[in-house]
């Protein structure tokens, strides 16, 4: 039985409702036998809106409706429709012979070339948004790029934009945190950067898919996330429709629901939203097996159904299935076209969405062929890696956050340290190397990224010990180094940390994809602990320690009230998961070769009843009709926003992080592009990304930050919004930000633009974006709560 919904979902949700009582005899459950034919008419449904090339997509679709007239309804099926494990990659579609197009290579991950040799493992896309500077996101994002073309691949999967929306959820570090403006400059960047290299990204998994509990399979049937229009406008869109903007060239329909209708099947979403309001240009992939039907799926929206053949899905009918009918589509979409049930018109322009895709990013000139086999150690072994090492060092070095800095413990000074003691199995290699279990679903050894399709394969992995002790021996040979990798021997580590002026102790929590359970965690985690026993050995190494610096790989916010203001816990930092150069990243902070200057994606509570939402982690009815439901009731009010809304104090707030050295800010003045919301420009309303004066600048805010400590260093400048009480909005929301290097003693300019976007709310009533008038207040800080300078300024009618 599903549960009441707020009036203000409605104008939303009937569109969602009226279509799928009209889908219902076009459909078909994952468990069903997939039709041999499809249905008589099209009935009430139109297909979606045909690609009309806005923006810069003009000569891309134009060359793409070229190369689709020229082809027969079976070779558009092709290239539509997935062939499972019959290619070299992930997802493969089919070929054209005649014309020697060898069809689409699809392979994860956000992190890197999954199930390829000689590729890199990048920081999480979690620590790229720790940074919070947009280049390096970029930079990121151009040398996955340039690694995922050099192996043969057309689109890579990823990033994933979903917000960090539950604490434990398994895959929030893949993302971008749990801003989503921050997430949106992630997500933009990293995409700006993966198609600078030809290679197509993906934007996934849209929407609302933001745990891994009930997302699809097993007993009960894929949850139903249910949002109201406007906080899904605000809040979860967000970083879709940047990437849109950014002009990404396809979009993956997650497995959930939305307000009761199947994402793959959403027309309000895919069609209504992403391609008509958002302008989209290119085409929308499913997930794999998200698909349950042909006629629900095509004619509303869905342009390319992975993995194609699904294995268990046959024509009862046929008396020699083959492959091409092992699939909702293949030959049972050449079919549907053929008798009319779905119009060729629909089918051009799937594939020319595709072709608009390869086009677009240079794909027809000089591309490489697919040179490895993800299902094999057979291949080419091409090596793509060139000198990404230096920035994935880089990158996991600035995703550092510091939260504790007691007396300035660090950074170390390793010549004067007289004996160190490591502490912790995280600090250490994994047993059997760090690809020893299938997508990474074994915590053993340092912990460098979380598990399921989101993860790469290393190359290497170095460990935090090894990089310290190769480091600390040249600095000081005189140096005593001893080192517990492991987490329960607690008389050993009794015995090493008495003995020792300074030590370290390596803690972690892992989480992944729901696929996959580890120490009975089934993707998201179960609780916000650390893992083996971390809390423990933290505080058996600080009774015998004075001077003990913690230092924490993790998916995502965990509690450490246990321990962290232990007097002998003089240092902690959260290093994320930062990829194959973890150790060597780590240690340019612990040496102070680097100066953090990380923030936190996220809010880290005290207790974790004081989030918003939490995971739905039992349901009482699994039976394979009922459908979980997940009801978005913090509305606006998201991580920081409903910590700010309801006056709780966190452990350590969004945006949060120390450095080694001290900043001061001065001199706000803020510049506004217009006096009244009459005068506001109008741009066209059939731009990627939504009606393109929403992009135009509203506000400029300057101001001045000096270091005023003992070291050089970057600071993060963060610009938060008050909107006009009457608005209705959060008490701040993050608009604007800006990371900067200043040598000691210096000062440095910031200069920091507000979009139209940036300072307007969604109206459920217009289905436009609003600016309100009222007195707004811009806040300048460090922080979400470190708010060192504020100013007003007001719109007229």
């Amino acid at each position: 039985m599903k549960s009441p919904l707020s009036t203000s979902l409605l104008p939303w949700l009937l569109l969602v409702t009226s279509v799928a009582a009209d889908v219902t005899s076009g459909s078909a459950s994952a468990s069903s036998t997939a039709a041999s034919t499809a249905p008589a008419s099209t009935g009430t449904l139109t297909p979606p809106k045909p690609v009309n090339g806005d923006g810069d997509w003009s000569s891309a679709v134009s060359r793409a409706r070229t190369f689709v007239a020229q082809l027969t309804v079976p070779e558009k099926v092709n290239l539509t429709t997935g062939v499972d494990s019959s290619g070299r990659c992930d997802g493969n579609t089919g070929t054209i012979p005649r014309l020697n197009f060898a069809g689409f290579c699809l392979e994860d991950s956000p992190t890197g070339v999954r199930g390829a040799d000689y590729a890199s493992a990048f920081p999480a896309g979690m620590n790229a948004a720790m940074t919070w500077d947009a280049g390096l996101m970029y930079a990121r994002g151009a040398a996955m790029g340039a690694e995922f073309r050099g192996k043969g691949v057309n689109v890579a999967l990823g990033p994933m934009m979903n917000l960090a929306r539950n604490a434990a959820g398994g895959r929030n570090w893949e993302g971008g945190g749990a801003d989503p403006f921050l997430a949106g400059v992630h997500a933009a960047k990293n995409i700006l950067g993966m198609q600078s290299a030809g290679v197509i990204a993906c934007a996934k998994h849209y929407a609302l898919n933001e745990q891994e509990h009930y997302r699809g399979g097993g007993g009960a049937e894929a949850y139903s996330s249910n949002q109201d229009d406007r906080s899904f406008h605000e809040l979860q869109l967000w970083p879709f429709a940047e990437s849109v903007k950014a002009g990404v060239g396809s979009v993956m329909c997650s497995y959930n629901r939305v307000n009761g209708t199947e994402m793959c099947e959403n027309r309000h979403l895919l069609n209504a939203v992403l391609k008509e309001e958002l302008d989209f240009q290119g085409f929308i992939v499913s997930d794999w097996t998200a698909v349950t039907s042909l006629y629900g799926s095509v004619m509303n929206g869905v342009d390319m159904n992975q993995p194609g053949n699904v294995g268990l899905i046959t024509d009862p009918t046929d008396p020699n299935p083959s492959t091409a009918n092992n699939s909702y589509w293949g030959q049972n979409l050449v079919t549907a076209v053929r008798n009319g049930s779905v119009p060729e018109s629909r089918l051009d322009d799937m594939l020319t969405r595709i072709m608009a895709a390869y086009y677009k990013m240079g794909q027809n000139e000089g591309y490489p062929a697919v040179n490895f086999d993800v299902n094999s150690d057979l291949n080419e072994h091409v090596n793509v890696m060139g000198n990404h090492s230096i920035l994935i060092r880089e990158i996991g070095a600035a995703s550092a956050v510091l939260l504790k800095n007691v007396n300035s413990a660090l950074p170390l000074d390793f010549t004067k340290v007289k004996s160190l003691a490591i502490v912790g199995s995280d600090a250490g290699p994994s047993t059997d190397g760090p690809n020893s279990c299938a997508y990474l679903s074994c915590d053993d050894g340092t912990l460098a990224m979380g598990w399921g399709s989101g993860a790469a394969t290393f190359p290497y992995l170095i460990d935090p010990y090894s990089a310290i002790q190769n480091y600390a021996h040249n600095a000081n040979p005189s140096l005593v180094i001893q080192a517990v990798l492991s987490d329960f021997n607690y008389t050993a580590v009794n015995a090493m940390t008495s003995q020792a002026d300074t030590c370290i102790v390596f803690v972690n929590a892992d989480s992944g994809e729901g696929f996959l359970t580890i120490d009975g965690n089934e993707g998201d985690r179960n609780n916000l602990t650390l893992w083996h026993g971390g809390d423990e050995l933290i505080l058996t190494t600080a009774a015998q320690c004075a001077n003990t610096i913690v230092v924490m790989h993790i998916v995502g916010p965990v509690l450490v009230e246990a321990w962290f203001d232990h007097p002998n816990v003089t240092a902690i930092l959260n290093a994320g998961l930062p990829g194959q150069e973890t150790g060597n990243s780590i240690l340019d902070v612990l040496s102070g070769a680097v100066n953090p200057s990380a923030r936190l994606p996220f809010t880290m509570a005290k207790k974790r009843s004081d989030y918003a939402s939490d995971i739905l982690y039992n349901v009482s009815n699994t039976s394979v009709a009922y459908i979980p439901e997940i009801e978005y009731t913090e509305k606006l009010e998201l991580d920081y926003k409903w910590f700010d809304a309801k006056n709780i104090t966190p452990r350590y707030e969004f945006g949060y992080g120390l450095s080694y050295t001290t900043f001061a800010y001065s001199s706000l003045a803020l510049k506004t592009a217009f006096t009244s919301v009459a005068a506001v420009p109008k741009g066209s309303a059939t731009q990627p990304g939504g009606e393109s004066g929403l992009y135009s600048n509203a506000i400029t805010a300057t101001f001045s930050v000096k270091n005023t400590g003992k070291h050089d260093g970057n600071e993060v400048a963060q610009v938060y919004i008050g909107f006009p009480k009457a608005a209705g909005e959060p008490p701040r929301v993050l608009r604007g930000f800006e990371r900067s290097f200043i040598k000691k003693g210096e000062s440095a300019q910031f200069s920091i633009g507000l979009r139209v976007k940036d300072i307007s709310i969604w109206d459920v009533t217009t289905q436009s974006w609003v600016i309100p008038t009222g007195e707004f207040t811009v806040y300048v800080g460090s922080s979400s709560r470190e708010l060192h300078l504020t100013k007003t300024f007001a719109f007229e009618k």
